[in-house]
């Protein structure tokens, strides 16, 4: 007799989740870098014992990135770098691993090391940090993310990509992680003075929102209507007896 109520709750699970996605697809519509995700949804057949039907479950797959490039911002400064292409730039995380993102709002920390906007440092090539020298006044960024000043090359920016950018699993602050090494990139160029912004529009996630929403209404007015049906049967039941 519940099991059109389990239905239903797989389906609200579900459409929980989505709402949380979404939401935060909209929270970082103004992030550098950020990249827009949409949940993955899957059929789950149950075959419960002395049933006639099969009960079809909604089940959470997991999510995956929309990889569309966003708009490219022109801002001027010398730090900034967009990412042209499917690479990927390399930070250093909190615990001192690689990491990747697409974010390329740089500044200086006060000991002169290139960090993200969250003041992560940024990975060189061979993995350890950028120090640009103190009074460098003619910085240049090249399309490969070799850095220069007025006195000559600095080093380079950590630029790879991966066979497929979906097994980069998000950790937070437009941050990715990988267990498989990034390639050297062959297909990306860096712009320097330029951002690239979120990939999310805004009409779609505002319309996905509403959508959501009066699914997840929908849901929850047919679960009370079911809800009130058991009750009902099982109180003509029990006065029949």
């Amino acid at each position: 007799m519940e099991n059109s109520i389990y239905l239903g709750l797989s389906r609200q699970l579900a459409l929980q989740t989505n709402m949380n996605i979404v939401a935060n697809n909209i929270a970082n519509m103004n992030t550098p870098g950020y990249r827009g995700q949409n949940l993955l949804f899957k059929e789950y057949i149950s075959d419960p014992r002395g049933a006639d039907d099969a009960l079809s479950f909604v089940y959470n797959e997991g999510q995956y990135d929309i990889t569309d490039p966003g708009p490219i911002r022109v801002t001027g400064s010398q730090l900034d770098i967009a990412v042209h292409g499917p690479g990927f730039i390399g930070v250093q995380d909190p615990t001192g691993e690689i990491a990747y993102s697409r974010a390329g709002n740089f500044h200086l920390s006060p000991d002169g090391a290139l960090v993200n906007g969250a003041g992560l440092p940024v990975a060189g090539a061979g993995g350890g940090p950028i120090n640009i020298p103190a009074g460098s006044t003619e910085i240049n960024i090249d399309d490969r993310g070799f850095i220069s000043n007025q006195g000559g090359q600095i080093g380079q920016i950590m630029i790879v990509e991966f066979a497929n950018p979906q097994s980069l699993e998000p950790i937070g602050n437009t941050l990715y992680r990988s267990d498989q090494a990034g390639q050297p990139a062959t297909n990306t160029t860096v712009k320097q003075g330029q951002v690239e912004g979120a990939n999310v529009n805004a009409v779609v996630e505002m319309t996905r929102m509403i959508e959501t929403l009066r699914a997840f209404q929908s849901t929850q007015q047919l679960l009370q209507t079911e809800n009130e049906r058991l009750r009902g049967a099982i109180q003509k039941l029990s006065r029949s007896n």
